[in-house]
């Protein structure tokens, strides 16, 4: 895609959820939109806040099966969910404790999704190329988050 329709993605997802009650389609369909417009990407999804056991649970996603549990504060996704901070790697081997579901990925953009003050879960992205996020791709995606939890009910 080109980056004119890349920077369309947050009022896409805007337009796309609107009406939308259900959480779960709404994370199906944004995880759908980013796998579709992302270039070299092999993996995007949400990994959901458990407060029951602590843990991060797979949600909707698109790409090659993945690991449904992942211990809050552990690899990249739990490191960034416990900080409540956008987490970029350029390369996942460098990570400390970095959880290898798909050991083509070689580099990660972790959004976590806070909503009223909570952390409801992170959006993950990744990729098999090294160094593939940009500052512009976080920004954008930070955006395109805050367009999606306006639609998710919590």
């Amino acid at each position: 895609m080109t980056d004119t329709t890349l920077a369309l993605l947050p009022e896409q997802i805007d337009a796309l959820l609107t009406d939308e009650t259900n959480s779960i389609t709404n994370l199906a369909n944004a995880s759908a939109l980013l796998m579709q417009s992302l270039k070299d990407i092999n993996w995007v999804g949400f990994y959901l806040f458990n407060h029951k056991t602590n843990t991060l649970d797979l949600g909707p996603f698109q790409g090659k099966v993945a690991c449904m549990h992942i211990k809050n504060g552990t690899g990249v996704c739990g490191t960034a969910f416990q900080q409540q901070s956008v987490t970029r790697v350029a390369n996942v081997h460098d990570f400390p404790g970095h959880i290898a579901c798909d050991s083509a990925s070689n580099s990660e953009l972790v959004i976590p999704l806070i909503k009223a003050g909570q952390g409801y879960g992170v959006l993950d992205i990744d990729s098999p190329e090294f160094d593939r996020f940009t500052a512009d791709d976080e920004a954008l995606l930070i955006t395109f988050v805050h367009k999606l939890m306006a639609h998710l009910a919590i």
